[in-house]
């Protein structure tokens, strides 16, 4: 049977040029909803019509008054919001004003008790609307928040020198999605 010696180290490396030659996969990402994606350049691939695979952009600009479905705390600023899956954000406002002037204000403005959910940190939950497992990731809601508790300072403002320095009280907003009735 006797291979020789040149035809030998030939037949090795054809055999490792051509396993180099094979495309590596690596590890692969966790899997997200929906159905998988060929793995094209982000540019050949045409527009989802899902609203679970379309990303939400990341612009953090401010929502126009009255387009969240609820009022916001007259003092409040916008902080940022967030993408929350599912075709939903929330959006943080930082308020002076203490967690309880603002639970009070939103027992007001909604017409509503609401619900505490924590007593430590203290933590209040407005319903906005239903919550539809299959097209959304959280309950419509006005989520108050108290950071001072504790003996903390407060929320830190991201925003460079931006006064105040800390806010006591946090308000997020799930707004119900487009096109759902309160």
């Amino acid at each position: 049977m006797g291979l020789k010696l040149p035809s030998v180290l030939l037949l090795i490396c054809t055999v490792v040029t051509a396993v180099a030659a094979e495309p590596q996969v690596g590890p692969q990402p966790f899997p997200r909803p929906g159905p998988s994606r060929p793995s094209e350049p982000a540019a050949a691939q045409p527009p989802s019509a899902s609203p679970i695979d379309a990303p939400l952009p990341q612009d953090a600009s401010q929502p126009a008054d009255g387009s969240l479905g609820v009022p916001i705390y007259p003092s409040a600023q916008y902080i940022t919001s967030y993408n929350a899956g599912r075709g939903q954000r929330y959006y943080l406002y930082g308020t002076t004003a203490t967690f309880a002037e603002i639970v009070q204000y939103y027992k007001t403005t909604l017409r509503q008790r609401g619900d505490q959910v924590f007593d430590q940190p203290p933590l209040h939950q407005f319903d906005l609307g239903k919550f539809r497992e299959e097209t959304m990731a959280f309950q419509p809601s006005v989520t108050v928040k108290d950071y001072t508790w504790g003996g903390t300072a407060g929320y830190l403002n991201p925003k460079r020198g931006g006064e105040p320095a800390r806010f006591p009280t946090i308000i997020q907003v799930v707004p119900n999605p487009p096109g759902v009735p309160r």
